[in-house]
């Protein structure tokens, strides 16, 4: 390589995203500098010259380390992972529009990987929620035969298990957002994907406009926005007719029974916890199988698990797990949930586990009919989680 400004800038265009702006203000100045005294300054053309061969010596490790990847069968994105490749390489914008149980959250980042993304910069992919950002970025990193944390990482709030050669980095939303305050370019990303952009909190919002004003001065950085109850019109319209790609989900047969635990008509009234004692007992008699419990919040749940686990002298709940999915629990503790054992497992979680992950071997849910739905109240100008 010779030490000539107007060579390094093809040598530059090939170094990690994070540091191609640092490197072109930094030969500029050099530039300027060589102008000015009619000869370019050796020493930092040199010291120059040295941090690109490291930036590229990365870049082509990454390359060279890339994880197999390959596709569940089963799962219907993976019929469609050509088109969504060639859409995503053709447009800046794509809005992706899958049903629940189709594989978008987990088979996306991989095929963005497979694409050619990652590379020189991480595949940033947001998720709603704590608790969704870590399972799916072990799911991800099961798939690729990958420690957790190196090649798929995660960061939450207090919590970071990521690198510097992580390819695809899941996060909570409002993570993303605080980056976009010390690095406003975002420039460590080549992809960022927007899951669960039908709850439209005030998080997503802000990113879904503030994305719209940065594609406008980064031509290279491509989003993916994508859904379970998207509506995608009105997405694709806000990104200026970006294209719009629906998979469809895998549907079963379902069988919905309304057990009201409290009636007027009733001499006694129940509370939550029997009445979901109640329908276990009725599940019971049909099949021993996993049963997924939906409930408002954190309060309900472990009220509920205290209450199930002093009836485990009843034999409905013989050889019976009680697992309660909450953001707080260690990792050990959650992880429970994607590990079936031996025995009936009782799983109880508020509606993340409705589309923010997918809990395996479930035959039956009970519904509670409430749940906290983000709200943003205009009066007290905060966002708000009333339980409807």
């Amino acid at each position: 390589m010779r030490l000539d400004p107007h060579c390094l800038e093809d040598q530059i265009n090939q170094c990690m995203l994070n540091d191609v702006f640092r490197f072109r203000r930094r030969l500029q100045k050099i530039k300027n500098r060589a102008s000015r005294d009619n000869k370019p300054p050796e020493q930092k053309m040199a010291q120059l010259m040295r941090e690109i061969e490291r930036s590229l010596a990365i870049v082509r490790s990454r390359k060279d380390n890339l994880p197999v990847i390959d596709y569940p069968c089963d799962l219907p994105i993976a019929q469609k992972s050509d088109v969504i490749k060639e859409t995503i390489l053709d447009n800046q914008v794509t809005i992706l529009c899958g049903e629940t149980g189709s594989g978008k959250t987990t088979q996306l980042p991989k095929i963005c990987l497979d694409a050619g993304f990652g590379i020189r910069g991480k595949i940033g992919h947001t998720q709603p929620r704590r608790l969704a950002a870590r399972a799916v970025s072990l799911r991800i990193a099961e798939e690729l035969n990958t420690v957790p944390g190196n090649e798929v990482g995660f960061k939450v709030r207090f919590s970071d298990q990521s690198n510097d050669r992580s390819y695809i980095k899941l996060m909570t939303d409002g993570i993303l957002l605080a980056e976009c305050n010390h690095d406003p370019f975002l420039n460590q990303y080549d992809v960022i994907i927007i899951d669960e952009a039908h709850e439209r909190s005030l998080n997503i919002d802000f990113l879904l406009g503030y994305l719209k004003r940065l594609i406008q001065k980064r031509k290279d950085l491509k989003i993916i926005i994508t859904s379970a109850t998207i509506d995608p019109d009105r997405f694709s319209r806000h990104f200026n007719d970006a294209p719009v790609i629906n998979v469809s989900g895998r549907t079963y047969p379902v069988e919905v029974r309304y057990r009201p635990y409290q009636s007027a008509d009733s001499e006694q009234n129940k509370n939550l916890q029997e009445g979901i004692l109640d329908a276990v007992n009725e599940l019971t008699r049909i099949d021993r199988g996993d049963i997924l419990v939906f409930l408002s919040g954190e309060r309900d749940i472990r009220e509920t698990a205290d209450f199930l686990f002093k009836q485990r002298h009843d034999r409905v709940l013989d050889n019976t797990e009680i697992l309660p999915l909450l953001a707080r629990l260690s990792n050990a503790e959650q992880n429970r949930i994607f590990h079936p054992s031996g025995k009936r497992r009782i799983i109880l979680a508020t509606n993340v586990a409705e589309t923010s992950l997918t809990v395996p071997g479930i035959k039956y849910v009970i519904d509670s009919g409430v749940a906290r739905i983000s709200r943003y109240s205009w009066r007290s100008k905060i966002q708000r989680l009333p339980i409807e």
